[in-house]
């Protein structure tokens, strides 16, 4: 017997960002993992940073640990700096990504390079499938005119960063999960931008889990008839089986991040700035990091 899969997602579960402050007080929205267990398979935390006041960005993040995961780091405003154990500095300016693989183990910094003036931008943590996750760190810098940007056939335009998408008949490859160089998670990271009552249909692979984050503007989901309206600062998650999401912007047009992933089905267990798959692997990453072998070669 056949499944029939359906051929546009309806939105499925909203999540409003809440205001958070994390590394040495940098205040920020946080929508996927603002509670304990909230994730989207594989989907760990998305943060939006965003503001005019040096005083909620200055002190940055100091020097921390990650095992486990990756963090991608896109930013739309502003600078920052990045240095690690391994020796990687990079400066992240308006438009570019940063993304990093910690693997077993990686130390790492990210501080505003800017005394004053806007600081805005997001960070999505991607799991790791247990078999790499103990696998050597690594750091990709990648800036703005790395990541192509197409025009959409009905206004606006899209950003891709990672995966690869069709618009006008023509292929477009962001620099990461290319053909060349394909993650486990397969995934797809897209910053679309729509004027108002503008409508895109964007394919999906069909058995990833997509969510949509609008930071400006309105946005419905789905057909016409059964569309789903999307409040601003919110993740939309999708339904988990579909061939494309169907988004039309309101009067105010919209601006938002199209994300999906393949599922790792895998048990998670965090503790702060370590992800594995059991308690047992958790306490062994402190006592690494305590003892000094969380960044040691295996």
């Amino acid at each position: 017997m056949s499944t029939t899969i359906p051929a546009v997602r309806r939105l499925a579960q909203v999540i409003p960002a809440v205001e958070a402050s994390d590394g040495a007080g940098v205040r920020l929205r946080r929508s996927l993992g603002s509670r304990p267990g909230l994730y989207f398979d594989p989907f760990l935390l998305l943060d939006e940073f965003g503001t005019d006041r040096p005083e909620d960005y200055i002190a940055g993040f100091p020097p921390h640990p990650h095992r486990g995961f990756e963090t991608v780091t896109y930013m739309l405003d502003g600078r920052m700096q990045h240095r690690d154990h391994l020796g990687n500095v990079g400066e992240l300016g308006p438009g570019g990504v940063q993304w990093m693989s910690a693997g077993r183990g990686v130390i790492h910094s990210e501080m505003p390079r800017q005394q004053q003036g806007r600081m805005r931008g997001f960070q999505l943590w991607i799991n790791l499938p247990a078999a790499e996750k103990m696998k050597p760190a690594h750091y990709r810098d990648i800036p703005p005119e790395q990541i192509p940007t197409r025009a959409l056939p009905g206004g606006g335009d899209v950003k891709v960063i990672a995966g690869t998408v069709a618009i006008g008949g023509e292929r477009a490859e962001g620099p990461i999960n290319g053909a060349g160089a394909r993650l486990s998670t397969d995934p797809l990271y897209l910053d679309l931008r729509l004027p108002a009552g503008a409508r895109h249909r964007q394919a999906l692979p069909v058995h990833h889990n997509a969510c949509v984050y609008l930071y400006e503007g309105s946005v419905a989901i789905g057909s016409e008839a059964a569309a789903g309206l999307l409040p601003p600062r919110t993740a939309g998650l999708l339904e988990p089986a579909g061939e494309a999401v169907e988004l039309t912007a309101g009067t105010d047009g919209a601006r938002l991040l199209l994300l999906a992933g393949r599922m790792l089905r895998e048990p998670v267990v965090q503790y702060g700035p370590f992800v594995m798959n059991t308690r047992e692997q958790i306490e062994q990453a402190i006592r690494d990091y305590q003892s000094g072998r969380l960044t040691a070669a295996v």
